[in-house]
């Protein structure tokens, strides 16, 4: 039954900011997904008497690589597995049951907001027992084993019936399959006021959901339909497909655009929302109104007291420093604690363990809290849907408000895609050379105030980590630049551009930073590297 498998290393097991991502052909090829699961055993000292959590988002061999996982698990002396029923979970309902079972670690198989399908993107996130992702010191050597790994440990056996709520055994491990869906809504009713959700679409208040033929689907008509009422037919896209339906499930003016024609057309409901391939992306929505990441993080710290979970005060927040500094004014007046890490969830777990934050977000569409340890995209759904319910304004009413009260960060990301990755790397490797002379340096309107390396200093393991490089500017603009560490073809540049405004509050966005865009160019040196005289997306 015991079958030990000779095995070729592969040397681009490096993992990003959120797994290991590649294109579905490439973890296709023989052994490679094997190869990367036991490194990772391998790499943690053994699974021997451990438990782990396990599932994925449902895209393309999800099914046959969670098969595997499980007989490998098994063959490398796993105690207990506990698998979403048919494969599926979402990332935030799976750091949840790896929380609330004190389990040892997990995988999710998803590349988040990246398309599937078989010319399309497959991911493993490995997740610690924090219910976090893994630190970088053991992703290094995770990377490190699996150069040089030979063998690794399988059961020959037939596959898990993965239909079946309960328990089974496989050899002497022992596999509980979950409703992935359950302990998830258990948990969101104990952080919201779910009778005061109730009364709101009681009262004839409408929204629209696009789960984007991705695993939130069933956990939102749980959730917004079956639970809190709103009209039957508003979760669209419900139905997780190993593709997504053609769809990119990324939660963006891009690529939801049906959800956005909806939200800005006179048909628009009250309220429209979106979540990723693994369900910890979100994007908000009014009639005819968007709102950034960036502000949605700093209106939900602002309103933390209108949920029952928090009413008592929050420890403090955290951004990345890709993201806008709108929540930092929010923080000044709360007086909380206020972190910029480096983009990537993990470099926000220290600090929610060691109670220096309840809530964090990312400008990439993430936010979250301390309820668990990795962004929420449903979370954040429910509580805009609370303050929403608390106040009686509607989601444009909220931020233009938040705006009076704090001043507007003017905010866009420009991402140039599929570059030449030596190129883009000699790119951000010169810029940095050339940050000192920046200083005192007048690019049409904008003087340079200060140019430097974003570096963080974790305060709880005295870690340090260099992430993008930033240009401030004398009128409290930023231009942040980084590459992307969740790619699969080329690299991709990330350009985020910052303009903060007191009293022209309801401006173009992209006419307001046409400028500062054509700054970040010229300082960047971006057209004359790439050929590129634009951004691929903006955001």
């Amino acid at each position: 039954m015991l079958k030990i498998v000779k095995t070729t290393a592969y040397t681009d097991m490096k993992m990003g900011t959120a797994g290991l991502r590649k294109k579905s052909k490439v973890v296709l090829q023989e052994n490679y997904l094997e190869n990367f699961v036991q490194s990772v055993f391998d790499a943690i000292g053994g699974v021997k008497g451990l438990t782990f959590i396990l599932g994925g988002d449902g895209r393309y061999y999800n099914k046959i690589a969670i098969q595997k996982i499980i007989k490998m698990s098994a063959a490398n002396g796993m105690k207990k597995v506990i698998v979403g029923q048919n494969g599926f979970i979402s990332t935030p309902a799976s750091s949840h049951v790896l929380l609330m079972n004190k389990a040892d670690g997990g995988f999710v198989l998803s590349a988040s907001h990246n398309p599937g399908g078989i010319n399309g993107d497959f991911g493993i996130k490995y997740a610690v027992a924090s219910g976090g992702q893994c630190p970088t010191a053991v992703s290094d050597k995770i990377y490190e084993i699996s150069k040089t790994i030979t063998e690794y440990k399988t059961l020959d056996v037939s596959d898990v019936d993965l239909s079946r709520l309960g328990t089974q055994k496989l050899d002497n491990m022992e596999i509980e399959v979950i409703d992935p869906v359950k302990d998830y809504v258990d948990m969101m009713e104990h952080i919201f006021d779910f009778e005061a959700l109730k009364k709101l679409f009681a009262g004839g208040f409408t929204m629209v959901f696009d789960a984007m033929n991705a695993v939130t689907g069933p956990y939102a008509r749980r959730i917004f339909e079956e639970i809190l009422g709103a009209p039957e037919g508003s979760v669209l896209n419900y139905v997780p497909l190993e593709d997504f339906g053609g769809l990119h499930p990324d939660p963006n003016l891009i690529y939801a655009k049906s959800l956005v024609d909806l939200m800005y057309s006179d048909k628009a409901p009250d309220f429209g929302a979106a979540n990723d391939g693994d369900g910890d992306r979100n994007m908000i929505l009014g009639k005819k109104f968007f709102v950034t990441p960036s502000d949605s993080l700093a209106i939900l710290t602002d309103n933390y007291k209108l949920i029952p979970a928090y009413k008592n005060g929050i420890y403090g927040v955290a951004k990345s420093a890709a993201t806008s500094t709108a929540v930092g004014r929010v923080a000044e007046a709360l007086n909380i604690g206020y972190y910029e890490v480096p983009t990537g969830w993990k470099y926000f777990c220290n600090l929610m363990d060691s109670n220096r934050i309840t809530f964090c977000g990312e400008e990439s569409f993430g936010t979250g809290s301390s309820h668990i340890r990795e962004k929420d995209g449903i979370w954040a759904v429910l509580f805009w849907l609370s303050i929403i319910a608390a106040t009686g304004k509607s989601v444009q009413e909220i931020t233009e408000e938040h705006w009076k009260k704090y001043g507007r960060s003017y905010y866009m990301r420009n991402d140039y895609e599929a570059l030449d990755v030596e190129t883009a790397n000699q790119l951000m490797a010169d810029l940095e050379a050339r940050l000192p002379q920046l200083a005192g340096q007048t690019f049409g309107s904008y003087k340079v105030a200060e140019a430097k390396p974003f570096v963080y200093n974790d305060p709880v393991d005295g870690s340090s980590t260099k992430n993008g490089l930033i240009v401030y500017f004398t009128d409290k603009s930023r231009i942040v630049y980084r590459l992307s560490g969740t790619g699969t073809n080329g690299a991709t540049l990330r350009v985020y551009l910052e303009r903060y405004e007191t009293e022209n509050l309801n401006e173009d966005v992209a006419q307001t930073l046409e400028s500062l865009a054509d700054v970040s160019r010229q300082i960047g040196e971006i057209t004359k590297r790439t050929g590129k005289t634009k951004a691929d997306v903006l955001t």
